[in-house]
This record gives C-alpha cells, structure tokens and sequence, in this order.
C-alpha cells in the first residue's frame, strides 16, 4: 500500500490509502462525463465513458486518451452496459434539477431520469455506484430512496451505495465556485461577491481550454466539472470496499 497525504478539503489533509499494482485496475463506467473533472486524479482504472456531446467527448478523449469514450446516450448505455464494471459514476445533467429553475422562472418538469439510475443502480449492480447532482430546488436532500440516503459534499448531493469518508456541507473555495465569469467582457459574480473568470479556474481543475474553438460556452464546461479531489475521495472509498471483499482486484473474474 502507498499512502497519499497530498488530497486536501477545507484546508484539512486527507490520507488516502492507495492501491498498490498487485490489484488489477478497477473497470469504471464514466457516464455525463465532461471533459473529466471527476477522473482527473484517478489511478489504476479502467475507464468507459460516455458523453453526448461530441466536441467535448473529443476534449476528454485528449486528456485521457487511454479511455474508451463513447459519444452516446449515458442513459441508456448503463442500462445496457451497467454489468460489465466495478464502479459507476453517474453525473446526471442538473439543468432541470437545480435551484436557478426557480429563481428564474423556468417552468418545466424535473427530469427523473435522474432517479432512476439511482433506482436503477441500488436495485440491480452488484458494484460501487456514485451518482452526483445539485442540491434541487425541490428538496435540500432530493427524493427519498428508501435505504439510500444522499451525502452533501459541498453545494453537491451524493447518492452513493456506501459511506463518503470525508463530506462537508460548506461551499467550495472561491476560485472553484460554479457561477464563473463567460468572458472577460460580461462578468458574473460569485455568491461571495468576487469577479472570477475561466482562466482563474483553468489550473485548479488542471484543464486549459481557451485556446480551443466551441460551440458550448467553455465556462459553463468548467462549471460542470466535478472537483478532481473530491472525485479521488469518492473513488477510493468505493476501491477500498472492493477490495476488501475480495482478493482479486475486481468483483469479476472474467478478464
């Protein structure tokens, strides 16, 4: 075992035990990937991911060139392809979900979708699941799924088939706030008041994309990114109950 004493939240430092190369790499399914935000920090995976749209498939696909990226519906690719793996993280698109429905007067249904991969994944995957969302506008923890409690990681909701070591309910630092200024030109502000733009953003998350031509807004990109630290937290929880259970790397044994 290694021991990483380099993750920090809050100003706190997390140790992290680390899989040493004796474990085969766990299969992860990647799905409403981004460009990667949450896989940034991951070591020893095997990742499927899976994006809808293209031009950011193909970002992803560059930073992380040893995944397969498939450009398709996350959707349904889980429920066709949910058995194959170890561990499933699911960021479901919060657009429908998140509080800003309210505040600016969209009226629309909420897209439930999201609760059933939740259902979906704590009835039939024999694995480690993660699925992440905004706090809703409908309720500070979303629906309740009996037995299936969400955990708060900062302004984010968690449904997780175990327990997330480390978990606060305060807001991120400022520089990772997800209201980022669009450009330079029409400035938005943070919830602390404070003018923040791509760049100041770009080398927390270790992403440079202002040299890169889009059709989506690139702050809204980065605005979608998970934390990388919070999703290395998240994954080694879910690795060391895996192998915990077994003495093989995976819960299969079909390689």
């Amino acid at each position: 075992m290694k021991l990483n004493n380099d993750i920090s939240h809050n100003g706190r430092t997390s140790a992290l035990l680390l899989q040493s190369d004796c474990y085969k790499p766990l299969r992860v399914l990647n799905l409403y990937c981004g460009i990667g935000g949450n896989r940034k920090n991951w070591n020893n995976v095997k990742v499927t991911a899976v994006e809808l749209d293209p031009e950011i498939a193909s970002i992803y696909k560059q930073h992380f060139p040893e995944d397969e990226v498939i450009v398709g519906d996350a959707h349904q690719y889980l429920l066709d392809h949910y058995s194959e793996f170890d561990f499933v993280w699911s960021s479901f698109p919060c657009t429908t979900h998140t509080r800003m429905n309210v505040n600016f007067n969209r009226v629309r249904y909420p897209d439930f979708g999201l609760y059933e991969e939740i259902v979906f994944l704590n009835t039939f995957f024999k694995g480690k699941f993660c699925v992440e969302n905004v706090i809703p506008y409908y309720g500070n923890e979303g629906l309740i799924i009996p037995g299936l409690a969400a955990q708060q990681f900062n302004r984010h909701l968690f449904w997780c088939n175990f327990k997330i070591r480390t978990t606060d309910k305060r807001n991120p630092p400022k520089q990772i706030q997800n209201i980022i200024a669009q450009n330079t030109k029409r400035k938005r502000k943070t919830y602390d008041g404070d003018i923040v733009n791509i760049k100041s953003t770009q080398p927390h998350f270790g992403f440079d994309i202002s040299n890169v031509s889009l059709k989506t807004r690139k702050d809204k990109i980065l605005r979608n990114c998970v934390d990388p630290e919070i999703g290395l937290e998240i994954l080694n929880c879910a690795r060391n109950i895996i192998n915990a259970k077994t003495d093989q790397p995976s819960l299969f044994t079909d390689w």
